[in-house]
């Protein structure tokens, strides 16, 4: 497919949530190889590698645990063998653990840093070896506006995540001589499906949210999805190092 993309290859995690397979679909239309990355749930990525592929694109389903080494390992590669060096990493999967900080064991505590802090170490440590060797890479980390507001019941989840910016920092540092860029796109209240999931009352939790933010509409997956396929262009190219916060305003600082 034509695009700004084209001859370009990435791995997208987390590509069955509603962020990450809104993600994956535009990569592809932009040009892009996909390989997609999941945990478990194959039917909804056969579904989408079936969309893409019939959209025109090109694409691989791929189950791995992002939080173990031998996992990450065999995912980076059987994307390689199967699709070419992977020189976009969009590091988006994660989960969103909501525990009271009294109830917070030491267990807890470290399974929300190995799923939404550690799992992004394995992954660009991977993958950077052969982005070093083209002389060009992107690496997009989703991280979350929380990192800065805070928010009750999410302490491991948000130390996290501000982990990850910090990590996306000295990754630029370090990799930008040698033109990789590595940035952050941090989304705020984005409506997704699994939202119902996890909260009691969308209405009253909508018009809370409104109200910390500049523009008044709840955020959608194509408002982040836009960020990120920005940031895998060469037109991103002097732009590292960067948290870009698409939440309507609602974090201004």
């Amino acid at each position: 497919m034509p695009g700004p993309l084209k001859g370009h290859t990435a791995l997208v995690t987390g590509a069955t949530g509603g962020l990450g397979s809104a993600i994956a679909r535009r990569l592809a239309a932009d040009g892009g190889t996909v390989a997609l990355a999941y945990l478990d749930n194959d039917q909804a990525a056969a579904e989408l590698a079936t969309h893409i592929t019939d959209s025109g694109g090109t694409t691989i389903p791929l189950a791995a645990n992002l939080r173990d080494v031998e996992s990450v390992r065999a995912l980076c590669h059987q994307a390689h063998e199967r699709l070419g060096p992977i020189d976009i990493l969009i590091s988006n999967a994660g989960a969103y653990p909501r525990r009271p900080w009294t109830e917070t064991t030491p267990t807890h505590w470290g399974e929300a840093l190995a799923t939404n802090l550690t799992s992004h170490y394995l992954l660009a440590h991977e993958l950077t070896h052969t982005m070093t060797a083209a002389g060009w890479g992107r690496i997009i980390t989703i991280g979350s506006v929380l990192a800065t507001a805070g928010r009750h019941n999410l302490a491991g989840y948000i130390s996290a995540k501000a982990g990850l910016e910090g990590l996306t920092r000295a990754l630029a540092r370090e990799l930008g001589p040698v033109g990789i860029t590595a940035n952050c796109v941090a989304p705020g209240s984005i409506r997704v499906p699994a939202e119902d999931t996890v909260v009691d009352d969308p209405e009253a939790m909508t018009a809370r949210q409104l109200a910390r933010q500049c523009v008044q509409r709840r955020g959608r997956p194509e408002d982040v999805v836009a960020a990120v396929a920005f940031l895998a262009t060469e037109d991103a190219g002097f732009i590292a190092g960067q948290t870009l916060r698409v939440d309507g305003g609602w974090i201004l600082g």
